[in-house]
């Protein structure tokens, strides 16, 4: 199976109902599958041959779900440029990954010229302009008839780039098991049964992210999207209140920019019954929250670049345990879907003790095909995949229900006094104080202790203290819980994190700020 047959079949299985509606208006499952197939016929008149990288730079827009569905159902490789990202990034990927065609939306044009250099063909989207061919005009050319090609399943899907938080992004070989894979775990894991006609999935963040995921499996039942070109909490709760839509997924941030809403309560969620959220997680105060003004029905799912989601689950029964009577399963990100297996080892590879901090390790169809371009001859970066387990870099345990609860990146672990110390336990516990509405914890560097726990946090809006006042009070909160080489030396109160391109906070960017600043104090 691949997503050129699924397309195919959805496209005459609900030829007439409503496929998408975004900022060009609406299109049926029927127009929809035609202009697919015609970008798909185009890509190969071009000579392209299976597996050809094709660039892809667009922020939320119609043609983003023509584009992901039809360089797939050319077996083709697409490589999406995030559009956050900087030129320099969007260079390094081009060359990394050796793409001969470019599709881009006009209004990135400018800021793409050192990519264009680098290609033989561009396809331009909402303009018309010079050694570009127009988007309309490169599919018009071509038939809207199936390829009637066979794409095996291990062929090469798309290559997902990291963000960069740990050095230069590294391509991720996804392919087109992979994204079947994340399709099941997502209709049964994550949305608990087979979407439908009645469903309206709403495409709020950036589709380049995780709300990506949810294209394929709720195009290949029948359900309608709906895209919006920025995410705007006000826009989001008109669509679910009055037009219906029924399931979403945001990452952290993007929830607590909804809570700040005037006038928010169930009522006006009624129709919603998933909310989705990955990326970070969630403060146990600010899920109690979202019962209490947004739903119930939120679910929790984690997964990497190199393993496509959903690897594990938080259901929306284990959101509503927690509050009830567990609240340590809050913290947790779940047990693994139906078709992955998940291990915690040591240094050595060898299973820990259950309970047992570890690295965490994931097998099955979920896992990357390996590294493309420099990072795949790189031996130290090869060795993520051994034996066909992907050994994630990320610490965390299972408890006696198969949760897991991650602990950190192995990276990010603060190493002060000789003492291992992890930030997410430390933000756990900020996260609690009512004033804070954000944290990240991080280890600057210190001559006497190596490295020391620092906290940036922001505060809710409306907060009635100021800002030394919040500092004594999360110190203390943390005096109270934690041992006393954990609590952070620092605390700095900031208006707004920097967010790196997946929407997470940057605590790359974070770090560097600080010893900037403190070089400049020296």
């Amino acid at each position: 199976m691949d997503v050129g047959t699924i397309v195919a079949r959805s496209m005459v299985r609900y030829r007439n109902r409503i496929a998408l509606v975004g900022p060009e208006g609406s299109m049926t499952y029927g127009q929809l599958g035609s202009r697919i197939f015609q970008l798909a016929r185009a890509l190969r008149a071009l000579g392209l041959e299976t597996e050809d990288r094709v660039l892809d730079l667009q922020s939320n827009q119609n043609t983003y779900i023509e584009t992901d569905l039809g360089i797939s159902t050319a077996g083709l490789c697409r490589v999406a440029l995030n559009y956050r990202l900087h030129p320099n990034d969007w260079v390094r990927i081009t060359k990394d990954c050796g793409a001969k065609v470019l599709i881009l939306d006009a209004k990135f044009w400018d800021d793409a010229a050192p990519v264009r250099e680098l290609v033989d063909h561009i396809i331009v989207i909402n303009g018309d302009v010079d050694d570009a061919t127009p988007y309309e005009k490169f599919l018009s050319a071509q038939s809207s008839e199936p390829l009637g090609i066979t794409v095996a399943p291990d062929t090469l899907v798309s290559l997902n780039y990291s963000s960069g938080t740990t050095g230069n992004p590294k391509g991720a070989i996804r392919t087109h098991r992979n994204r079947l894979a994340s399709l099941g775990n997502i209709v049964t894991d994550i949305f608990g049964r087979i979407p439908n006609e009645s469903d309206i999935w709403v495409h709020a963040g950036p589709v380049t992210h995780t709300s990506g995921l949810f294209v394929l499996p709720f195009f290949t039942f029948g359900a309608k999207q709906v895209v919006h070109a920025k995410y705007e909490p006000e826009l989001l709760l008109e669509e679910i209140e009055k037009r219906g839509a029924n399931a979403t997924a945001l990452v952290p941030t993007m929830v607590a920019r909804l809570l700040t809403l005037d006038g928010i309560n169930p009522e006006r969620f009624k129709n919603l019954q998933m909310l989705g959220y990955a990326g970070a997680p969630m403060p146990a105060d600010q899920i109690r929250e979202c019962f209490e003004r947004i739903t119930t029905h939120m679910v929790q799912y984690y997964g990497l670049v190199e393993a496509i989601p959903p690897v594990t689950v938080l259901s929306e029964a284990d959101h509503q345990l927690g509050l009830a009577s567990a609240p340590e399963v809050l913290t947790s990100a779940g047990n693994p879907c139906t078709t992955v297996e998940i291990r915690i080892v040591d240094e050595e590879g060898k299973d820990v003790a259950s309970g047992e901090i570890g690295e965490v390790i994931t097998r099955g169809d979920h896992v990357m095909r390996g590294y493309f371009g420099a990072a795949g001859s790189d031996p130290n970066v090869t060795k993520a995949v051994r034996d066909g387990w992907l050994h994630t870099g990320d610490l965390g345990r299972l408890d006696g229900d198969n949760r897991l609860y991650l602990v950190d990146r192995k990276g990010d672990m603060i190493i002060s006094g000789g003492y291992n110390i992890y930030p997410r336990e430390i933000e756990d516990v900020i996260a609690e104080v009512a004033e804070i509405n954000e944290v990240a914890v991080l280890g600057a560097s210190d001559k006497e202790w190596g490295q020391r726990v620092t906290a940036f946090v922001s505060l809710k809006p409306h907060t009635s203290l100021d800002e030394s006042a919040v500092i004594a009070k999360v110190l203390e909160h943390c005096k109270s819980k934690m041992a006393s080489y954990k609590k952070p030396k620092d605390v700095i109160v900031v208006k707004e994190f920097p967010l790196n391109s997946t929407g997470k906070i940057s605590k790359k960017t974070l770090k560097a700020d600080l010893e900037k600043s403190q070089g400049a104090k020296s």
